[in-house]
């Protein structure tokens, strides 16, 4: 459970269904938040391994770079030019 933190995953521990904490990582992207999650200000949305359906997935043929993939679909949006997704 603390490597998926490492990872910059946030997650909420539940005792039977009520959320009694929530796992931040210490730095990073999150990390800035961490103080307003602690004072109830904010309350981030736990990430878990369910989301990785909603993550984009692309076929990069091996003589493509991958971040060419991913700055070209960034400056252009989906394009016929860019790789097409594949299917997870």
């Amino acid at each position: 459970m603390f490597a998926r933190v490492e990872q910059g995953e946030t997650i909420e521990v539940t005792r039977h269904g009520k959320v009694i904490a929530v796992l931040l990582p210490g730095s990073g992207t999150l990390g800035r938040y961490a103080d307003l999650v602690a004072k109830g200000v904010i309350r981030l949305k736990a990430t878990t391994t369910s989301d990785l359906d909603r993550v984009p997935q692309y076929a990069v043929p091996a003589d493509i770079s991958a971040l060419d993939v991913l700055l070209a679909e960034r400056a252009e949006g989906s394009s016929s030019s860019t790789p097409p997704r594949s299917s997870p």
